[in-house]
């Protein structure tokens, strides 16, 4: 008996048909069957957030989700936030505030981010860092994370 399936993920609203082990997290199946690696895969223990991704909306560790479970969801990854060459505003405003360092949990900062912002267009600093708290950065103190974020919620208020 093969432990083996073939399934559909629609990632960024575009369908890919990868084969996956039952046991295969969904971090892994987006690297290695859909080409998108953007999302990291740091901790493999849903402890540093850098393998976050939207799912139906909502934040995710996909270290943590297998990819089976995904099938018939939509998901979207760091790849999705911009709409061609034109960065969404929480890119571009994370480079200007110079929130990126090592760029490792940027991906998975982003797409905490993201949720934060559609759930609540107005956030406070502490509901902020809140919407980030699954995820770890070793390199900015996050100050400038914040900022950006900040930022970007002026900007699409």
């Amino acid at each position: 008996m093969s432990d083996k399936h073939a399934i559909q993920l629609t990632v960024n609203g575009v369908p890919y048909d990868v084969t996956v082990d039952q046991s295969q997290n969904l971090s892994g199946a987006l690297r290695n069957g859909t080409g998108l690696t953007g999302t990291k895969e740091g901790c493999d223990d849903c402890e540093c957030g850098a393998c976050m991704v939207l799912l139906d909306g909502s934040p995710v560790n996909s270290c943590s989700y297998l990819a089976v479970q995904a099938q018939g969801r939509d998901i979207t990854t760091v790849e999705g936030l911009a709409d061609g060459d034109d960065l969404h505003p929480l890119q571009r405003n994370i480079l200007e505030h110079g929130g990126v360092q090592c760029g490792f949990c940027t991906p998975g900062m982003l797409m905490s981010a993201r949720a934060l912002l559609d759930r609540n267009p107005n956030p406070s600093n502490e509901e902020i860092r809140i919407g980030l708290s699954g995820n770890l950065c070793r390199c900015t103190g996050y100050a400038r994370i914040l900022e950006a974020v900040e930022a970007t919620a002026v900007e699409l208020g």
